[in-house]
């Protein structure tokens, strides 16, 4: 019997992963070639080929296209092409899967076309606040972005918004002069 609820947060977390790799593509780099990926219910993890650190802005960056996209509420489509018909169309083929000669392509917006058979909301507007949690290396030549989306990234705005709340009411003063209040 299928968790309907179990179910829904892989694939919010799941169809994350493709907004991820898109918003890589153009933020960091367009050659950026997913090495491997962990889909949760409650998190998800991407790793990919890049040779150094992605630093604060870029993910800063990143996160607010992923969450640009998401309020655009654009419809996830799928269809299926000749695996001949891939090299040169713009879609984008993970790792070095075995393919058929027929793939589906899971088509978000026009922004983002890879192959996959994985389960995917209908339209991004599910997916929820997106987080990116952490970005470290874990090979040569090979980086790890970690991050959540709908209930598990609200959570943690919770947390971090709760957190910042009672510094403010300890320091007795407003949430944007904690940093030079802390600094002093």
């Amino acid at each position: 019997e299928v968790n309907g609820v179990r179910r829904k947060r892989l694939a919010r977390h799941h169809t994350a992963t493709h907004l991820l790799n898109a918003a890589l593509r153009e933020v960091v780099d367009e050659q950026v070639k997913q090495a491997g990926s962990m889909v949760a219910a409650d998190r998800l993890r991407f790793d990919f080929n890049c040779f150094e650190q992605v630093h604060q802005e870029q993910l800063s960056k990143m996160e607010r296209l992923v969450n640009e996209w998401v309020i655009r509420n654009d419809a996830v489509t799928t269809y299926e092409i000749a695996l001949k018909d891939v090299p040169g169309s713009g879609i984008v083929a993970v790792f070095d899967e075995k393919y058929g000669d027929i793939v589906r392509v899971v088509d978000i917006g026009g922004y983002s076309k890879e192959l996959c058979g994985g389960t995917h909301v209908k339209a991004i507007g599910e997916i929820g606040c997106f987080r990116i949690t952490g970005e470290t290396s874990v090979a040569a030549g090979i980086r790890r972005i970690e991050a959540v989306c709908g209930e598990a990234a609200f959570e943690i705005n919770r947390r971090e918004h709760k957190l910042v709340r009672q510094l403010s009411q300890q320091f007795s003063i407003a949430p944007d002069e904690l940093p030079a209040r802390i600094a002093s």
